[in-house]
């Protein structure tokens, strides 16, 4: 399936559920994407909302995630933009939404979840509690460094050292937490 293809699916599914977040009573949760998001939604079914993030959504469904991230959890989702996506090289995210990068793809993508539900203050403990700097162990496979800017943002070093930072935290969903990252996060070149 084509990347146009896939956004569009993608388009149709926030259409369809725009409705929803418009009658849905206050969350309290961060909006997202210009979305209300849902606690008592899953992170896909929230992450179809958010009109900035029609390309990790459409790189889930590439990679044949949704399935896994519908599922109970609890899951951590650093879960990077448009504009993330977009800052990658040319012409790489519709390399890896190729069928014969499936494999490359999911790797990426698993990089970005972690099988736990780690809100935003237990992650701040962890760094703390480890002297400035914690190594997180993702699904995927990926060892990442977390830390906290001056500002107490929470950074995330990659495994090719690039550094995304998190813009919305703790994003509650029915099967873990969101926080959204302004940066692809990648594994180490081998």
């Amino acid at each position: 399936m084509n990347l146009k293809a896939i956004l569009t699916g993608t388009a149709l599914a926030f259409t369809s559920t725009m409705a929803l977040a418009e009658t849905h009573a206050e969350t309290g949760n961060p909006m997202v994407g210009g979305a209300a998001m849902f606690p008592e939604m899953n992170i896909v079914e929230n992450a179809v909302n958010s009109a900035d993030h029609t390309t990790l959504v459409a790189a889930v469904q590439a990679a044949d995630l949704v399935e896994t991230l519908s599922g109970e959890g609890p899951f951590t989702v650093f879960a990077p933009t448009n504009a993330a996506f977009e800052a990658l090289p040319e012409g790489a995210v519709e390399e890896l939404l190729l069928p014969e990068n499936k494999d490359r793809l999911t790797e990426i993508l698993t990089c970005h979840v972690v099988a736990a539900n780690a809100m935003s203050d237990a992650i701040s403990g962890m760094i703390a509690d480890d002297g400035g700097m914690h190594e997180v162990e993702t699904v995927g496979g990926c060892t990442f460094t977390v830390s906290e800017g001056d500002d107490g943002t929470i950074m995330i070093t990659d495994g090719q050292d690039r550094t995304a930072s998190v813009t919305i935290a703790d994003v509650k969903q029915s099967n873990g937490v969101i926080h959204v990252i302004d940066t692809v996060l990648l594994p180490a070149v081998e």
